[in-house]
């Protein structure tokens, strides 16, 4: 079964909410069970029984703490603004998660089964380390580690990249299709645009999960 962490690092505007609410509600209806579901949010509104704060502590615990065991798959999804050249912004805890905290997070709990990890920030492309790089995961940046992303203004319902993804999320059967699709997908939406400085999304396939198949497929 799918064991799932999705966070929302900040709480300025609701894109990052709106997508993890909408990951969220796809991945149920894949039948990934609510229990495998672990979502944090930077907004008060948000916390409930089935929400927690995303502060640093609580984030890396949960995903250190997925109970991942032989024929199990890891998902984390990250969404919020990105710190360059630091990581992903948790407004909560007022510091910027690094690609080395996640990824000794991600070596406890998801350990050596098939992990999908997407992080969708401006620069988030730092997180394509070596410690990343692992032939069990895949790893989707919504940017290079030296370019911004785009679709934060209050009058967004997505981030582009987060846009891109759930579009293609139905019409893809594994995760480097997926992958594939949304970075296609952003160049097209960032030409339409008009963006100079596209934001270039970053692909890692490890070896062993090249045929990975998202939830439901």
């Amino acid at each position: 079964s799918w064991q799932v962490v999705l966070a929302a690092g900040d709480d300025a505007e609701p894109v990052f909410d709106n997508a993890t609410r909408e990951l969220n509600r796809r991945l149920a209806a894949a039948g990934v069970p609510a229990n495998n579901i672990h979502r944090l949010s930077a907004r008060a509104t948000e916390f409930g029984p089935t929400v927690e704060p995303a502060v640093a502590n609580i984030l890396l615990q949960r995903i250190a703490d997925l109970p991942a065991r032989p024929g199990d798959r890891c998902l984390v999804f990250l969404t919020s603004h990105g710190e360059r050249g630091a990581g992903l912004w948790l407004a909560r805890s007022n510091v910027a998660l690094s690609p080395d905290e996640l990824a000794q997070a991600l070596s406890r709990g998801c350990a050596a089964v098939p992990t999908v990890v997407v992080v969708s920030a401006c620069y988030s492309g730092i997180f394509l380390t070596g410690a990343m790089r692992r032939p069990n995961r895949v790893v989707l940046t919504a940017a290079a580690a030296d370019r911004v992303s785009f679709g934060c203004g209050a009058g967004d319902q997505y981030t582009y990249y987060d846009q891109c993804l759930l579009q293609q999320f139905d019409g893809a059967a594994t995760w480097q299709q997926l992958a594939i699709a949304t970075r296609s997908c952003v160049e097209a939406l960032e030409q339409r645009m008009a963006v100079s400085r596209p934001s270039q999304p970053q692909i890692f396939v490890g070896g062993a999960v090249s045929d990975l198949r998202i939830p439901g497929r």
